[in-house]
């Protein structure tokens, strides 16, 4: 009898694998005989991954509706514009409320201008090693005279700027590093910025 050369090949249809041998020529035969054979997988082992659930702990009313564990909030609202002439500004509230164990109030509210934010600012780069995000503009051009409008007194330029300001304060309370500078502190909770204060670190 012939020997065989057998050359395996397999295809798989998704429930099974069918395996196939290719067999030398046998005599009468006009080509190589093939033959079939059909491995099934178990499903069991695959369905395993996607049904696995992991256990959590069901969640209480405490949980649902308390606040959060760490929380620290900045809202910049209510801005008003003051003074005449040259001596006119735009002031906002800006309002914390959190419930961070560094800070000595929890919910405060403050009266700020620009250049207190501008102040924040020089005061964090030069005493703190944490990198100070951009103020929204000065928009310079729009201060100038002879002008058609009302400049950075006009309403759809104090709301651009009250939001700028609002994304600056909420990066710069949030950053850990930022949070133990007595300036920031100053700036968020009282009422009045000391800009001959001693710089210093904040302690729990």
């Amino acid at each position: 009898m012939r020997s065989l050369t057998l050359d395996a090949f397999a295809s798989d249809n998704g429930s099974g694998t069918y395996c196939a041998c290719a067999a030398g020529l046998w005599a009468g035969c006009v080509g190589p005989a093939v033959y079939w054979f059909w491995f099934p997988v178990s499903m069991s082992d695959a369905s395993v991954a996607d049904t696995r659930r992991l256990n959590s702990k069901p969640q209480d009313l405490t949980d649902a509706y308390g606040p959060p564990s760490n929380f620290l909030e900045i809202d910049i609202f209510n801005p008003q514009t003051v003074g005449v002439g040259r001596n006119r500004y735009t002031v906002y509230e800006v309002r914390m409320r959190t419930n961070l164990p560094i800070f000595k109030l929890k919910d405060s509210t403050v009266r700020r201008r620009y250049s207190d934010f501008e102040w924040l600012k020089n005061e964090l780069e030069r005493d703190s090693k944490i990198v100070v995000p951009p103020l929204p503009g000065k928009a310079l051009k729009r201060q100038l005279p002879f002008r058609g409008d009302e400049g950075i007194f006009e309403e759809s330029f104090i709301e651009e700027r009250r939001q700028g300001l609002e994304q600056f304060i909420n990066k710069i309370a949030g950053h850990p590093l930022a949070q133990n500078e007595r300036c920031l502190h100053m700036f968020l909770q009282d009422e009045t910025i000391d800009r001959n204060y001693v710089p210093g670190k904040v302690r729990q």
